[in-house]
């Protein structure tokens, strides 16, 4: 159970959930687990895959966006856009699953918050799209309402009345009282502080965004204190069930994931790991303006990476209380921020991936001679030389989320985690599927060559006359993880 991270989600929506870490440990189990996973394969996720996009976009004007075809682009866009938000909404088929009767053994869903994981059921999620209409403009492209319609086919996938009040708690109870439950992954906790990075906002919680639904907060970031009671009653609730072993994850920085691009007045790297600004990572360094965009500071930063710290003492805390296992998934991750510049005394990178990397023709130039893997936490660039990736591959290109080997690496933390404690596995993490389905890496979109002229197409605002829609796409893409009021817009 748990978010984002739990389902697999990835450039910008959830798609390939069997490309989710769950589903990879699964896969490493063999015989050991038959894991049932909801599908959001079709068009391309929900609510937008900007891979899937930019690979469209591709086909129909070619490998450059330039003045000439900038009106085709749009257009493009806006018709692809256009059709996603019409099946997602249900205008062209009925989205529910009669063949699924049971819960999904998967029931992470993006968005969702400590708290959601008991309040949301999918009566209150149809009640709410049917409350909020759908509409239909040049200035709302993506799906409306997508979080809710997602957490409506994980939780009640057929929509009979049967499981219409459940949450993803009582889902968890549903299978532990049917059998019982091995092993559960709670990941859940990253949404309580992720807000300040997509809003580039601190707004702490009070008492009345405690226990409420997410359309009832107003918070970007939760106080510790509210985090710990919050983690308090779920775990409570796990601790009630027919559950053997439960592992819970320590939350990462939210400054690491290139969601924001840190830049220093100077233009310099910084030694200690911190800019001085924190802008949209579609806003290059030089043409940032701290009077012009949204941004945090250095102070924010760190006051950010302090709350998380914070979190994370209180995961262990409870965890120990409960008996609960922790994955040290934020360790691992600040060991491969390469700009963090902090001393790690463990690699990022298993031997086994760094085989496949190499032994993969269309990846082998990622090892250097010394046998270390050119896989970094920066946003994927690609070389307009070669075509070639030069920098990232752990995140995708949401900029907040991992890319199917970031995901593989978290896989493969808590399978270290869970054979610690008991849990059989017949295989390694199958490193050979992983690097085969990272698409982005061993068949970058020719588009992605000149990235700053892609981000800022695809980010134009209501004032720019060559894009097809009002409000740009990343703009409306970080708003999907925020609770009202909305992202402020910002003007280049």
């Amino acid at each position: 159970m748990g978010d984002s991270l739990a389902q697999g989600f990835k450039n910008g929506g959830i798609y390939r959930t069997d490309l989710s870490f769950p589903a990879l440990l699964s896969r490493a189990m063999g015989d050991y687990s038959q894991m049932d996973l909801p599908s959001f394969s079709a068009q391309a996720g929900i609510p937008i895959n900007m891979e899937v996009l930019v690979r469209g976009l591709e086909e129909n004007i070619g490998d450059d966006i330039n003045l000439l075809n900038s009106v085709q682009a749009g257009h493009h866009i806006y018709s692809t856009l256009k059709r996603i938000k019409s099946y997602w909404e249900g205008q062209v088929i009925s989205l529910k699953n009669e063949d699924q009767q049971t819960p999904y053994h998967n029931q992470a869903i993006w968005g969702f918050s400590i708290s959601d994981c008991w309040l949301l059921n999918e009566k209150f999620c149809r009640e709410y799209i049917r409350n909020n209409k759908t509409q239909y403009s040049v200035f709302n492209v993506l799906p409306d309402q997508g979080m809710y319609t997602t957490a409506r086919l994980v939780l009640n996938p057929t929509f009979d009345n049967k499981f219409e009040n459940h949450t993803q708690v009582d889902n968890i109870r549903e299978l532990s009282d049917n059998g019982g439950i091995e092993n559960l992954i709670a990941c859940l906790g990253h949404n309580n502080v992720v807000g300040a990075v997509t809003k580039l906002k601190i707004e702490y919680s009070t008492e009345s965004d405690i226990n409420v639904p997410f359309n009832e907060r107003r918070c970007t970031v939760f106080r510790p204190e509210h985090f710990e009671q919050e983690l308090k009653t779920l775990y409570s609730k796990l601790s009630e069930m027919n559950i053997k072993r439960v592992f819970v994850p320590t939350i990462p920085y939210v400054t690491i994931p290139p969601a924001i691009r840190g830049v220093n007045s100077d233009l310099y790297v910084p030694i200690d790991g911190y800019f001085d600004y924190y802008a949209r990572f579609w806003i290059w360094d030089e043409d940032f303006d701290p009077d012009k965009h949204p941004h945090l500071t250095r102070d924010d930063a760190i006051e950010l990476d302090e709350i998380v710290d914070q979190y994370n003492h209180t995961i262990k805390k409870l965890a120990d209380e409960h008996g609960f296992v922790v994955v040290p998934v934020a360790r691992h991750v600040q060991s491969a921020a390469r700009r963090r510049h902090l001393p790690e005394t463990i690699s990022p990178f298993p031997d086994g991936f760094i085989k496949a990397l190499k032994n993969n023709p269309k990846t082998s130039f990622m090892v250097n001679e010394n046998g270390e893997p050119n896989i970094t936490t920066d946003y994927l660039r690609i070389n307009e030389k070669t075509g070639k990736v030069e920098k990232g591959g752990i995140f995708s290109l949401d900029g907040l989320h991992p890319s199917t080997i970031g995901y593989g690496l978290i896989a493969n933390i808590y399978k270290m985690s869970m054979e610690k404690h008991g849990v059989k596995f017949e295989h390694d993490i199958d490193w050979d599927f992983v690097i085969e389905n990272e698409t982005l890496v061993t068949d970058p979109p020719k588009l992605l060559h000149n990235l700053r002229l892609l981000l800022r197409f695809l980010a134009l605002g209501r004032q720019e006359k060559l894009m097809m829609f009002g409000k740009g796409l990343l703009q409306e893409m970080v708003e999907v993880f925020s609770s009202s009021p909305k992202v402020e817009e910002e003007h280049q």
